[in-house]
């Protein structure tokens, strides 16, 4: 392993958490709107049981949605063959579904495998939700109905600015880092985000589904980080990252907010939609990516 292959991805990652220091010293968090009531709707949420996906399950029940928080009805998102047996336990409650919120996630990792042996930021951050979002779509689909869409949520990152899509090298087998890992893990999300979108919008589904950026926010994500960085990052923390409750409101606001409905493809920061990295948007890339996906996951491509 070369020092440029850690050294690069790791400068380009610690500059998007600079950038959006700066930002977040000068603007103030989104403060959500009045949002309609969700009586009747049912939300799935992925890594709810704390940190921003606790506290946007406690926002959408707050409003009446019947959630259900993913590990609590239990679910490995390091395992494939989890994820396909919490949808089959979903699948036997009969419940509809309008809301996915695929929030879960991990970064810093050093390097460790999944049990179905991918790279652990692409098979938990990217491939587990990949794999629920397809499996889910059909009940999703079902669900949605013209001026009520059912709603996908993707839990990104600033930090897919930095990415890299390495198709030859997804798991990052060659030249490991963990900094390079985790971005490209986030900007997976994306590109998913457009594609998905794009297919459901050519079927005239009433599906819609968006990328969130949460900004940087005091969570145990943050947990993996060096010694000395968490070190330096707890003072700074305490005075420049958001609260769980404020990294929510963009999800919670793409969830249930009557200004997003039937709104899809978009990258939402700070309750505005904002323009994702251009590779994102790269049509060619984004097939790619969904095509290698499905052949990872076991899925066969629609």
């Amino acid at each position: 392993m070369s020092l440029q292959s850690v050294l690069v991805p790791l400068f380009k990652l610690y500059l998007c958490g600079i950038k959006v220091l700066l930002y977040q010293i000068f603007n103030r968090s989104f403060t959500l709107p009045v949002l309609p009531k969700q009586n009747g709707r049912v939300a799935i949420v992925t890594g709810g049981t704390r940190g921003i996906g606790f506290e946007t399950a406690r926002h959408l029940a707050s409003l009446g949605m019947h959630v259900i928080i993913a590990e609590f009805v239990f679910v490995d998102m390091t395992s494939l063959k989890s994820v396909r047996h919490f949808v089959r336990l979903f699948r036997d409650r009969g419940l509809p579904l309008h809301v996915l919120v695929n929030n879960a996630g991990t970064m810093m990792v050093p390097d460790r495998q999944t049990e179905d042996g991918f790279e652990y930021h692409l098979g938990l951050n990217y491939l587990s939700h990949f794999l629920l979002t397809n499996l889910l779509l059909d009940l999703l689909k079902r669900s949605g109905k013209p001026g009520c869409c059912s709603r996908i949520i993707n839990m990104s990152s600033a930090t897919h600015y930095a990415g890299v899509i390495d198709m030859e090298d997804l798991n990052r087998r060659i030249q490991y880092s963990s900094h390079g890992a985790y971005s490209q893990s986030k900007l997976g999300l994306v590109l998913f985000t457009y594609y998905l979108q794009e297919q459901l919008t050519a079927s005239s589904c009433s599906v819609t589904v968006n990328a969130v950026d949460p900004g940087m926010v005091d969570t145990a994500l943050y947990d993996n980080l060096w010694t000395l960085v968490q070190l330096l990052k707890k003072p700074v923390a305490k005075i420049l990252f958001r609260t769980p409750a404020e990294g929510a409101s963009t999800a919670v606001y793409a969830a249930a907010a009557s200004e997003m409905e039937g709104v899809g493809s978009c990258y939402l920061y700070n309750g505005q939609k904002t323009q994702s990295a251009g590779v994102s948007y790269d049509s060619e890339l984004q097939a790619k990516l969904w095509k290698k996906s499905c052949q990872l996951v076991g899925l066969q491509e629609a």
